[in-house]
């Protein structure tokens, strides 16, 4: 859901800033107030950076005019803490801008494919606010071994009086690691289906359930988003995944029951996600995200 008219600006953009550790001045605005000024998320900032609950690390922008990404100082991670939105989830507070430099670019492109889902939301009339993409969050997958999603997505489409609630893990990809350590995190996800948690201490009593559904009433289908390289290369890579949903048989298998796309960055800021720019792994025409 967007966030209440009633809260502080500041309030809103500490909550965002805590819940996806950096981002752009331009970014904040679009999040929080697409219809409002720059000057106005500015006013905002300079004064928490003041009071000493903001900093930011500065960035060459496309025009070589600086650009400024903020994330919270340890007092405003102290403030934060106990956020409702972020009840349950562990901190990763970012402590210098040494650090912030080098979060910065990552997190920064999952900001950018969760504002191109929260625009299409709000042409289309559905529910996909600030507060509904949750980075960084890991799940166990046996042997010691967790699958640390970039994001998982919660998403409401509106159709008249019907409502379908998705879900999402996201995962992207700046075209910086190998396309074999990108087909490793395909493969992971296929664990996290089929890992059944023992709970600790206790005999096996019947059926053990898959441990996902601690959190989640289905699996959330897997989204790859794709950018940093040239055209024919983010197809490549595409083409890499759809190859592993053939030929491995823990993902065949997940590819069976879940829906699994690829789609690149900038079609979605362009298009939306809402388009026909998402290629299914397991093969066929691209489609919308919702109808992989």
């Amino acid at each position: 859901m967007p966030p209440s008219p009633v809260e502080a600006l500041s309030d809103q953009i500490m909550t965002a800033l805590a819940q996806h550790r950096i981002a752009t001045t331009g970014q904040l605005r679009r999040m929080l107030r697409p219809d409002g000024t720059r000057q106005l998320i500015s006013r905002a900032l300079n004064k928490l950076r003041c009071d000493g609950f903001v900093d930011y690390t500065v960035l060459p922008g496309p025009d070589r005019s600086p650009t400024h990404a903020w994330y919270l100082t340890p007092d405003g991670a102290r403030l934060t803490r106990d956020l409702p939105v972020l009840r349950g989830r562990p901190p990763y507070p970012i402590t210098s801008t040494t650090a912030a430099s080098l979060k910065t670019a990552h997190t920064l492109t999952v900001v950018r494919a969760h504002l191109a889902f929260a625009a299409d939301a709000r042409r289309l009339g559905h529910e996909h606010g600030p507060w509904d993409w949750t980075p960084e969050v890991s799940h166990s997958i046996g042997e010691g071994e967790r699958v640390v999603a970039d994001a998982v997505m919660y998403y409401t489409v509106v159709r008249g009086e019907q409502r379908r609630k998705l879900r999402a893990f996201v995962e992207v990809d700046r075209a910086t690691m190998s396309g074999e350590r990108l087909a490793v995190k395909l493969i992971e996800y296929a664990r996290l289906h089929q890992y059944e948690a023992q709970p600790v201490g206790r005999r096996r009593r019947g059926a053990a359930e898959p441990g996902w559904l601690r959190w989640y009433p289905v699996f959330p289908r897997l989204l790859f988003v794709l950018t940093g390289a040239s055209r024919p290369r983010l197809e490549g890579r595409i083409g890499d995944l759809q190859a592993l949903a053939a030929q491995h048989p823990l993902v065949a298998a997940l590819a069976r029951e879940v829906p699994l796309g690829a789609a690149v960055l900038e079609d979605l800021e362009q298009h939306g996600p809402a388009q026909n720019v998402w290629t299914p792994l397991p093969g066929g025409t691209p489609r919308p995200w919702s109808d992989l």
